[in-house]
């Protein structure tokens, strides 16, 4: 029994020491706003020209999006439908099950659910922290999934970010090093820093980022469509509840001011 016990404690090591290799990679803030609704039309574009010839979004209907994101149903025809779909149906992929294990050796995951399972600040750091590697396959790698078996499909819009050497600011303990006299922050040569190569993109480095939180934000929305009006609901709950709670506690005081 405890060879076994053994043997499986050494079978699931290298799991755990996977998934704390992916954690080390810090993640840095979304900063989604579910409010913003032509950030979500951005987003929404985004997915549908870029990653819907992959990865789908099942649970999530195309009428629904229009009608949440205010997009005319017209325009959601003509700019974010490629498959051939109705207005009705369901966001999947035009690629085949069949195709996809063949090209990838597994079907892409469908993405409805990813920003709730994974974390929105998760997907923005990992849509943006590819870089080249001419030993994987793909050409490819990432830092915050390494060895990942998916190409770079925004390379056009991000350019070509390679790994390379540059100023970074110093840290400690977790938190930024600052210049106790000027305020100015304490930098260092880091030469394992991602680094774009000019003008090989459609977008500046902040461009790009502002496009991918707009991406986040409409995977943000997909994984929960009622979340703002849950939070709305919800707050008229808990003002019910401290209104209801003051007449009920008056109602127990005068009950009980005869037992003592």
């Amino acid at each position: 029994m405890k060879k076994h016990f053994a043997a499986l404690i050494l079978a699931v090591l290298p799991a755990f020491a996977s998934a704390q290799a992916v954690l080390e990679y810090p993640l840095d803030k979304a900063n989604v706003d579910l409010t913003d609704k032509a950030a979500l039309q951005d987003g929404a574009r985004t997915f549908a020209n870029y990653c819907m010839g992959c990865h789908g979004a099942q649970f999530q209907r195309y009428e629904r999006v229009a009608k949440d994101l205010g997009i005319p149903e017209k325009v959601m025809m003509e700019n974010l439908v490629f498959t051939g779909a109705k207005i009705g149906e369901h966001m999947k992929t035009g690629m085949q099950p069949q195709d996809a294990k063949v090209w990838f050796g597994a079907p892409p995951p469908d993405l409805t659910l990813v920003a709730r399972v994974r974390g929105e600040d998760w997907v923005y750091t990992y849509l943006r922290t590819f870089y080249e590697d001419p030993a994987r396959p793909w050409g490819v790698n990432n830092k915050v999934f390494p060895n990942v078996g998916m190409p770079n499909v925004l390379a056009s819009l991000q350019g070509r970010q390679v790994i390379g050497c540059k100023q970074v600011q110093v840290v400690e303990h977790g938190k930024k090093v600052f210049d106790p006299l000027t305020g100015t922050p304490v930098t260092k040569e880091g030469c394992d820093q991602l680094t774009i190569v000019p003008k090989t993109g459609k977008l500046s480095e902040a461009e790009f980022d502002e496009k991918i939180k707009n991406l986040v934000s409409f995977l943000s929305y997909s994984a929960n469509p009622v979340k703002l009006e849950s939070q709305r609901v919800g707050t008229y709950v808990l003002l019910f509840l401290a209104f209801f709670f003051v007449f009920a506690y008056l109602l127990k005081r005068e009950y009980w001011k005869d037992v003592h």
